[in-house]
């Protein structure tokens, strides 16, 4: 297509009612429409990744319309403070010695600019292990510190928030590591941290950090995805000042670019130029302008770009993005035809409330370091998603406890998808991890990248869905203050802050409504069934799907003990049993799934008596954008059921009498919601018994995120 074609595109577009209102670098990325003639992913001619330093997900956009963020209705069940048998993952334990628990706090710019610069938090493989508590993520404020729960909303970020009104923000995306920036950097350009230790890993810590070789410390020696692109004659650059690249090349942790960065005799000037020398922004847009952006490009940002806490800041680091987007849109035929992905390492000690998918945790281990017993089960094989291995140098008794510990996923990062084919303000809730960025470049390049483990690449998508290649979406009217400004001030700012948690405590807010949501690869049921004899309850996970799922079952009578972890492929199946140990029969089982997805069951076992108990079992009907639940009274005496509605349908009450051994039926045309629902079941017989079904029903088609977020 003709460079005049373009630039007439581009007035056109610009002149749209509002747009001209935007900051000069995302007006530019939006006025640009898709370049390419096939309508597929081969459209896309060049990838370009930015990875900017430790932000959570909830640290930047909890806040924000139309994604799973504060207003989340189903999280993480803790044990409860005082008299209070429950609280929930947002209510942390206070330590600083006030009474009550601390919930995430607004870090006010507006009120005290100095909070642009927040102090950065604990961040390292133990501290993140204690947080996360294989799942629990009942010790954040005591691992990390009250401040890690201080966030920003859009008056603090205007810049962040635009590009994900603009652009898509990913809600499911989550760094690849319980740790810091190294083993996180380690995934994204390599997809492994080297668990077997095969090239000198595995890597838990920022142990190596620069070109510049350590006494005791190997270099790594394992194969990075750059490599595999130069051997396949895929074109690929860092971007990067080499004297102040803040350690983010994690390139400089490896042999072969250790040597070409010194000149060894024997090296590759070709992996010196494109991974060991500076090529800045200024270089970054001539190679644009000129025709000559590589197929991929990794971006690393200098120590104040970086927007790492204390150094850098939100501020700093959207003026960076911002200048980005202006050399990367100077050319619009370049621009068509490019996908930027900006997303972050790992969210430094940052509180996020999504328990992070993973592989069951070890209930038990032998004297001889064997394992019996696991939290949970996989239909995908596990192998290299445990820590097996201790380097030499990390061999202390802190060391040792956390042998057999999963990896990660980590906790939720931000992440936007910035391109012509994902313009419009939409959300994606896929479960992605840093090897996705990897998978993404696979999929448009044919490079296959082996040292991505089986589990990750079953359970974390490959960023495609985030793309829609079959229409156009237009521009957004929105407004916002440039960037060079704030930063400046940011900048100018003497130091760091450290945050002070409130006094009293409040729930945080969401600013409410809707955001266009990509359809998903998700479809699943759980099915409970109860017996007397043994009181056991067991859980049947089903994956009708076609992506392989994570579900967290969280034991609410029992949350001391950890939580259960199950993920079941396509067109497989898990069951779990909970074999009651209280006299009384009591069960409270609380499950969570992919994008909102929720089942609770509760019950009593002990009043069945000879007698079993009703059960409900939900399917979809997308065809006829139907919820269908089948009540099944499997009693032998007459019991009568009452089905409402949670949310979106009001509060409406359908009763059913049921004779011994009968069956019922009742649909729910969902369309209205999005296909959203929240449905629970009563057995008035028994106060105890309810049964709770929540999330959405995927029909192929995209959809709106769910309404009762923000309400």
């Amino acid at each position: 297509m003709k460079r005049r074609h373009f630039l007439r595109q581009a007035a056109r577009t610009m002149a749209l009612g509002g747009v001209c209102q935007l900051p000069p670098a995302i007006r530019s990325a939006l006025a640009i429409e898709a370049g390419g003639d096939t309508g597929t992913l081969q459209d896309v001619a060049h990838i370009v990744v930015l990875t900017q330093e430790n932000r959570s997900f909830d640290h930047y956009f909890g806040s924000l319309k139309g994604v799973r963020g504060f207003s989340d209705r189903f999280s993480v069940p803790l044990p409860g403070v005082g008299p209070s048998r429950l609280r929930t993952v947002w209510q942390q334990a206070r330590t600083d010695g006030k009474p009550g628990t601390l919930q995430p706090f607004h870090l006010d710019t507006r009120a005290n600019f100095a909070l642009m610069r927040a102090e950065g938090t604990p961040h390292t493989w133990p501290d993140a292990q204690q947080a996360w508590a294989e799942g629990r993520l009942d010790q954040w404020t005591q691992a990390k510190g009250q401040h890690a729960l201080g966030y920003f909303t859009q008056a603090d970020l205007p810049f962040h928030y635009a590009l994900a009104d603009a652009f898509t923000v990913c809600d499911a995306y989550h760094c690849s590591f319980q740790g810091g920036t190294s083993p996180n950097r380690l995934f994204l350009w390599t997809g492994s941290n080297d668990p077997h230790g095969l090239g000198n890993g595995p890597a838990t810590f920022n142990d190596l950090s620069s070109f510049e070789t350590q006494a005791g410390r190997e270099s790594y020696s394992w194969t990075t995805y750059p490599q595999r692109l130069q051997a396949a004659g895929i074109s690929w650059q860092v971007y990067q000042d080499i004297n102040d690249n803040f350690d983010d090349n994690p390139l400089a942790y490896f042999k072969e670019f250790r040597d070409a960065h010194a000149g060894v005799a024997g090296s590759s000037a070709e992996l010196r130029a494109r991974a060991c020398s500076t090529r800045s922004l200024e270089q970054l847009k001539a190679d644009v302008l000129a025709g000559q952006l590589p197929q991929v490009s990794w971006i690393v940002a200098g120590e104040l770009d970086s927007e790492h806490p204390g150094p850098s800041s939100p501020a700093q680091g959207a003026d960076f993005t911002a200048r980005v987007l202006e050399a990367l849109t100077a050319r619009p035929e370049v621009w068509s035809r490019t996908v930027l992905i900006l997303n972050f390492d790992e969210n430094d000690g940052y509180f996020d409330h999504m328990p992070p998918p993973a592989v069951p945790s070890w209930l038990s281990a032998g004297a001889d370091g064997s394992r019996a017993l696991r939290a949970g089960d996989s239909t995908v094989d596990t192998h290299g998603e445990y820590h097996e291995k201790l380097l030499a140098y990390r061999s202390t008794a802190a060391d040792r406890s956390l042998l057999h510990r999963p990896y990660g996923l980590g906790p939720r990062v931000p992440m936007l998808v910035i391109s012509p084919w994902s313009r419009g303000g939409w959300v994606n809730s896929q479960v992605f991890d840093h090897t996705s960025v990897i998978r993404f470049m696979e999929r448009r390049f044919g490079v296959m990248e082996p040292n991505i483990s089986a589990w990750r690449r079953a359970v974390c998508g490959d960023l495609t869905s985030a793309l829609d290649f079959r229409r156009r979406s237009r521009p957004a009217a929105l407004k916002l203050p440039p960037t060079a400004a704030l930063a400046a001030r940011a900048r100018a700012l003497p130091g760091r802050s450290m945050p002070v948690a409130p006094v009293q405590s409040a729930p945080p807010r969401q600013t409410p409504g809707t955001r266009r949501s990509r359809a998903l690869p998700y479809q699943f049921h759980v099915h409970c069934n109860c017996q007397a004899q043994p009181q056991t309850v067991r859980l049947e996970f089903i994956n009708v799907g076609t992506a392989t799922a994570v579900f967290h079952v969280y034991d609410r009578l029992h949350l001391d003990q950890l939580p259960r972890r199950y993920t079941v492929e396509p067109g497989k199946t898990l069951t779990g049993d909970w074999l009651l140990a209280d006299a009384s029969g009591d069960y409270d089982l609380w499950l969570l799934g992919p994008n909102g997805f929720h089942r609770h069951f509760t019950g009593q076992l002990s009043r069945l008596g000879p007698h079993s108990n009703p059960e409900v079992e939900i399917s979809y009907d997308p065809a006829r954008g139907e919820l269908v639940a089948r009540l099944d009274n499997r009693t032998d005496v007459a019991c009568t059921l009452e089905l409402s509605a949670n949310a979106y349908f009001g509060r409406g009450l359908v009763r059913y009498r049921l004779a011994a051994g009968a069956q019922a039926v009742q649909r729910w045309n969902i369309r209205s919601s999005g296909c959203w629902y929240d449905f629970s079941l009563r057995w008035r017989e028994q106060d105890a018994f309810v049964r709770r079904f929540a999330g959405r029903m995927e029909t192929g088609a995209d959809s709106i995120s769910d309404p009762a977020v923000g309400a």
